[in-house]
């Protein structure tokens, strides 16, 4: 069985995925657990949990593998969603060693709370317009958008790739009226790959991960809604020293290969 969470997990409320993991482990924060069913906190834990920006998912899960076959015996549990629900659930308490942010005003609401180290800012990211393969639509640059007849789905304004999507909108002066506002950037390209809409403002590294599925273009005022994404440990992290030496492959060179042949930019 994969220790990696379910959607279906990933989509409770987070009081009520803390409340589940505090009545199986009794009083305090809880520890990860191994395959054995048995694990120490700090330097003799087996298990690291990642919270992480949707948009990292393909990246992280393969640095994810990386780390797993550097340290035998150990495994690496995700939480990836919107950057700004991560951050709550984070502040709720739930038991994360790791916080990757799509923006540093997520990574702020927990650093703001004592609850991480000073964040280290690991790619950045822009923005591109998504739209199916055979563009229905006839998108082909940023002002068709503002057409009534395009039908547009947006990341909730207070995610990080919505308020992106809100900088370059008012870079470019356009006033576009979404079909959907979704609350991560994965949520959002579903929209264009299941041909529920015409287009989408969506990372570029989304795009290139759907390959095939969707078209990307490219627009100049992408440039001046560009997102750097911050990367801690937390304070109270179960596994400290998986927490640090994870952070640290993030940050090496093998992370940065992983991350920019993705189609983030390096800082």
């Amino acid at each position: 069985m994969s220790r990696r969470l379910s959607r279906r997990a990933l989509a409770l409320p987070a009081a009520l995925a803390i409340a589940v993991v505090l009545s199986g482990c009794g009083s305090g924060r809880p520890s990860a657990s191994t395959a054995s069913g048995s694990a120490a906190a700090g330097d003799g834990a087996k298990e690291v949990t990642v919270f992480a920006a949707a948009s990292l998912t393909g990246t992280f899960t393969e640095l994810g593998k990386a780390f797993e076959a550097a340290h035998p015996g150990t495994s690496v549990r995700f939480n990836f969603g919107s950057s700004a629900t991560l951050a709550q659930q984070i502040v709720q308490g739930a038991p994360a060693d790791v916080f990757a942010a799509a923006s540093p005003a997520t990574m702020k609401t927990v650093t703001d709370a004592s609850l991480a180290g000073a964040p280290a800012t690991f790619v950045r990211n822009k923005l591109q317009i998504a739209v199916p393969a055979d563009n229905p639509a006839e998108v082909d640059e940023f002002e068709d958008l503002a057409d009534a007849r395009v039908k547009v789905a947006l990341c909730a304004p207070q995610v990080p790739c919505g308020a992106a999507a809100v900088k370059a909108l008012d870079a470019a002066g356009l006033k576009v009226t979404p079909v959907t506002l979704e609350q991560d950037v994965k949520a959002t390209l579903t929209k264009v790959e299941l041909g529920e809409v015409d287009a989408a403002l969506v990372y570029r590294t989304d795009v290139i991960a759907a390959a095939g599925k969707v078209k990307g273009i490219a627009f100049p005022e992408a440039d001046q809604a560009i997102h750097d994404y911050p990367i801690a440990t937390l304070t109270e992290a179960p596994a400290g020293d998986l927490a640090r030496r994870f952070v640290d492959l993030v940050l090496s060179r093998q992370g940065k290969d992983v991350l920019t042949k993705a189609g983030f930019e390096t800082p």
